[in-house]
């Protein structure tokens, strides 16, 4: 009876970790950035389990300097820095798209080190650990903004855009994935896309459709999308 027992309660916790399974989606680790910018680091994970889910995000540590500020953003909605934690409510197979730690990188040279905790609310030994590092360069070097084993991306440049074009540079591995661009405004509408075929490595942007202002733009890999970073034109 004892063995049928705690059987039982094995199979009900084994359950209760698939229900409210997380996963990393955005796992860059190094992040670069210019003096006296703002910095977006997403935090982005998908809800692996089978029914919905609140989780939350702590700030478990931040390495900042005296002239820094970090605080979370969702979208352009932008938390006090005192604020160290935040939930997401997500469906089964939903991405947050939209979270990010924002820092204000300061007029100092440095490198910052950030450690995020992702767990279900309530039930924090499930959770998982994303560590971060930021560098704040004079002039920062040219990165990927994301990495995975089907796609590698750099950010766009110029940023900001002054003249008429703009270009990603990508390498797309895995020959069946569709993936794509889209650019977005502020109020989140599509205003142009572009299709990222496995035989090309840059993707143009038209630059002279876009009127002066902050747009963002995503990447998308089989209609889901992977990475957000923002793109500036200033004409």
């Amino acid at each position: 009876m004892t063995r049928i027992l705690s059987f039982i309660v094995f199979c009900l916790a084994s359950a209760g970790s698939l229900a409210q399974g997380i996963e990393l989606v955005d796992r860059l680790e190094t992040y670069h950035a210019g003096l006296g910018q703002h910095a977006r680091i997403p935090i982005r994970f998908r809800n692996t389990g089978d029914r919905p889910q609140v989780y939350v995000v702590r700030k478990a540590a931040a390495e900042l300097n005296s002239n820094q500020k970090g605080y979370f953003c969702l979208g352009d909605d932008c938390f006090d820095p005192l604020v160290d934690q935040i939930t997401r409510k997500l469906e089964p197979g939903e991405i947050s798209t939209n979270l990010y730690f924002v820092v204000e990188t300061g007029l100092s040279l440095t490198t910052n080190t950030f450690q995020f905790e992702i767990f279900p609310k309530g039930n924090q030994q499930l959770g998982i650990e994303h560590a971060v590092s930021l560098s704040v360069e004079d002039k920062p070097s040219r990165v990927f903004v994301f990495r995975s084993k089907e796609i590698t991306v750099h950010d766009v440049y110029p940023n900001p855009v002054t003249d008429q074009q703009a270009f990603i540079d990508y390498r797309l591995v895995d020959e069946d994935i569709k993936a794509k661009v889209v650019i977005h405004n502020i109020l989140g509408s599509p205003v142009g896309q572009y299709e990222m075929p496995s035989f090309e490595t840059r993707v143009k942007i038209q630059a002279e459709e876009l009127s002066s202002g902050v747009y963002f733009y995503t990447v998308y890999l089989d209609n889901i999308g992977v990475v957000t970073r923002k793109l500036v034109v200033r004409k």
